[in-house]
């Protein structure tokens, strides 16, 4: 847990989190640790009460995190891309796998100096069982899911799905400036200047 920030108001001081304020004053948000299900429902109850608030006024994510479940990843992706607010993206650390995909979703994307992107193909979450009929199910899905993939990123990025495929045959890390070359970032900003633009 963060330590508190302090609110002054008519009311006196009270306290409350540093994402809450942030949240609530600066219109920053975060995507940190694994996505899962209390992440990402999190996250799109966020963006939907930012958008109530303003639904032109840029949101600012910072996202730290090295990926993790594909369908609740793809929760955070509507919602970045569903958002009337554009939502701007900065990698703060990595945005490795899903991170990589929910990063690249920004409709501005901007990653600090020694921040680093990842591209593979799905993993299997869990340990194959059962018959020959479910393991080809599984494998089939798979395969529809890694193709999805593929043609979200080549969208967001101007790359064929072939040149996607190849990309993410293997895990491939991208430092800030071969991540802008590639079309996954849109430019390198240094902590100052990621502070001058959200404030």
């Amino acid at each position: 847990m963060s330590a508190p920030a302090l609110l002054r108001s008519s009311n006196g001081i009270q306290q409350i989190s540093i994402e809450s304020k942030l949240m609530s004053e600066q219109r920053q948000l975060f995507i940190t640790g694994e996505i899962n299900a209390n992440s990402a429902i999190e996250f799109f109850k966020e963006v939907i009460y930012l958008n109530s608030e303003d639904g032109i006024k840029p949101i600012s994510v910072f996202i730290n995190s090295p990926g993790g479940e594909i369908d609740n990843g793809l929760l955070v992706y509507d919602a970045i891309i569903g958002s009337r607010a554009p939502i701007h993206m900065f990698c703060i650390g990595c945005a490795y796998s899903m991170g990589a995909v929910l990063f690249a979703a920004g409709k501005e994307r901007y990653m600090l100096p020694h921040s680093k992107l990842m591209l593979h193909e799905p993993l299997l979450g869990e340990r194959i069982g059962g018959n020959a009929s479910s393991i080809k199910s599984i494998s089939d899905s798979l395969l529809e899911t890694k193709s999805m993939m593929n043609k979200l990123l080549a969208f967001h990025t101007g790359k064929t799905e072939k040149e996607i495929d190849k990309l993410t045959s293997y895990d491939h890390y991208f430092t800030a400036k071969e991540a802008v070359e590639m079309g996954l970032a849109d430019g390198i900003k240094d902590f100052s200047a990621i502070m001058e633009g959200c404030v």
